[in-house]
């Protein structure tokens, strides 16, 4: 007989570091799974030199650069996870 799966609600905590320099603004997320591998991504933004100088812009560009590369990321980190536990090689679409 199947027994009901008891719901877990878990916080991951994910940080994110950004800096505007000049015409270049860079974020950096980094996150730790549950599992205890820490996870990074990395983002740019560049202003054109012709554009307003709107510092949340550059800030929305390279922080949705890092959580792109940050998701593609723990996507491979799960399924090297599934992989060790399965002993086969596994791919997680993004």
């Amino acid at each position: 007989m199947n027994q009901p799966r008891m719901h877990d609600t878990r916080t991951l905590t994910l940080n994110m570091e950004v800096v505007e320099s000049e015409m270049k603004t860079t974020a950096d997320a980094t996150m730790a799974t549950g599992s205890g591998r820490i996870v990074h991504g990395h983002g740019t933004a560049r202003r054109h030199p012709d554009d307003p100088d709107i510092p949340q812009i550059g800030d929305e560009i390279a922080a949705a650069r890092a959580l792109s590369e940050l998701s593609h990321k723990l996507l491979d980190t799960a399924a090297q996870e599934i992989g060790e536990r399965q002993h086969s090689r596994v791919h997680l679409p993004g």
